[in-house]
């Protein structure tokens, strides 16, 4: 079984890493701070406390008799044992002591001149306590803001490669989709120069490199067809020179077969070339459609749904009919259905359906998907029905009907025609509508 993919953008992946690494840092600091800070203050209480004691002891050995004052003690039990090994060695010293609950004890001891041992022991400051206490939530408020201010930084960084990476890939769409003409370095934009420019760079090298080369094929194609031209037309003239019989009928089939392939080359090679432009009329499309199928292929059933009118090219508009009838006829079953609805043309017959290979990857010269290619046409067709839609400015998909009931592609392969409502102009680019406020 396949394992769910979890999708994730750019933006949020550089967000979490720069919240992590932030988080981390600020730990990693706060505890380094605190642990400092402790350590300052617990060193200066044990300074202060030595001071007391030291003044203590003067104020202890003037007396007459000795009294322990301001809270010492002589030979305190309590003593650690720490600074009791300590001032055995007739040395004197301070020592924290820590609870398992509440501030520490901060010890001082002298040993005296008789042998015995005066200490002095007070909690850890209920000031210090509290400053100690402030500064963490001070290191908490400040690890906080660090983290959400590198989330809003990895946020705002990530937008902006997730954008540039954004119009990279609509960039790089276009050209898969044919338009060699965009460059992914102008797409993108920008000022800073990233790792995106360089892919961008390679991606329009790329383009370049197969722009040329499709170029070089197109110019092969076409020349190999024009140069065919001549001879192919004179084998048909000769052919119509033989004796009737059986053997001149194929000869002159196969030779009008090859004149029809060397124009429909040539046609591709002139649509492949983007110099084609539409010669546009009004028309009525559902009226067009009916009289060019009864003539096209008189056993189609035709419907008119919604009448419209249709800026277009009549000729283009014809070729790509009778591209879609013909395919129909020789791929499907009848009955062939054409459908009319506004600018929408549908051509449905109820065949096997479209190959998986048409439907993913669209038409393609020289593949009709059929397992016999004998007789089965040369996969023009439907690659120059739309090349012929490009130049009208209109959009030719593909797809399979599969009623209810029924395996998928059963019902027959479905061509739908999507005429602008805008069409192209001579130049082939579309006119700028303008819009006025005449209230």
């Amino acid at each position: 079984m396949k394992q769910p993919t979890l999708r994730t953008g750019v933006r949020w992946k550089i967000s979490i890493a720069i919240a992590a690494v932030g988080a981390l840092v600020a730990v990693a600091l706060s505890l380094v701070v605190h642990n400092a800070a402790r350590v300052s203050m617990l060193d200066n209480a044990r300074e202060v406390q030595m001071e007391r004691l030291l003044f203590a002891q003067r104020m202890y050995e003037a007396s007459k008799p000795r009294e322990p004052r301001f809270g010492t003690k002589v030979n305190d039990p309590k003593l650690p044992r720490e600074l009791d090994r300590l001032t055995g060695r007739k040395r004197r010293g301070t020592y924290v002591q820590q609870h398992s609950s509440g501030a520490p004890d901060v010890w001082a001891a002298v040993p005296l001149g008789n042998g015995d041992v005066l200490s002095l022991h007070t909690p850890f400051a209920d000031r210090s306590a509290t400053i100690m206490k402030r500064l963490d939530e001070a290191l908490v408020v400040g690890s906080v803001s660090v983290v959400f201010a590198g989330s809003a930084l990895g946020v705002l960084i990530g937008g902006q490669l997730s954008r540039r990476l954004r119009k990279a890939a609509t960039a790089a769409g276009k050209v898969a989709q044919g338009n060699t003409d965009v460059r992914v370095r102008d797409a993108i934009g920008g000022v800073v120069r990233d790792e995106t420019d360089e892919l961008a760079r390679a991606v329009d090298a790329l383009t370049d490199a197969l722009h040329e080369r499709i170029e070089a094929e197109r110019r092969v194609t076409a020349d190999i067809a024009h140069e065919l031209r001549t001879p192919v037309t004179g084998l048909l003239t000769a052919a119509e020179l033989l004796p009737p019989g059986r053997p001149t009928e194929l000869v002159r089939d196969r030779a009008r077969a090859m004149r029809t392939l060397v124009e429909d080359v040539l046609e591709v090679a002139r649509l492949d070339s983007a110099s084609e432009r539409a010669e546009l009329q009004e028309i009525s499309l559902g009226e067009f459609v009916v009289r060019r199928v009864t003539v096209l292929n008189p056993d189609a059933v035709v419907r008119v749904v919604h009448e419209s009118w249709v800026n277009t090219d009549p000729r283009r508009l014809e070729r790509i009919l009778g591209n879609l009838l013909t395919n129909a006829a020789k791929y499907g079953r009848p009955p062939v259905e054409v459908t009319v609805e506004g600018r929408v043309v549908r051509v449905r017959d109820h065949g096997p359906g479209f190959p998986e290979a048409l439907l993913r990857e669209g038409p393609s010269r020289f593949r009709t998907g059929a397992s016999d290619r004998a007789g089965a046409g040369h996969g023009l067709g439907l690659t120059i029905a739309a090349g012929q839609a490009r130049v009208l400015g209109a959009r030719l998909t593909f797809r399979n009907a599969a009623p209810e009931g029924t395996a998928p592609g059963a019902g027959g392969a479905v061509a739908v025609l999507w005429l602008p409502e805008h069409a192209p102009t001579n130049t082939g680019s579309f006119p700028v509508m303008r819009f006025t406020d005449e209230s």
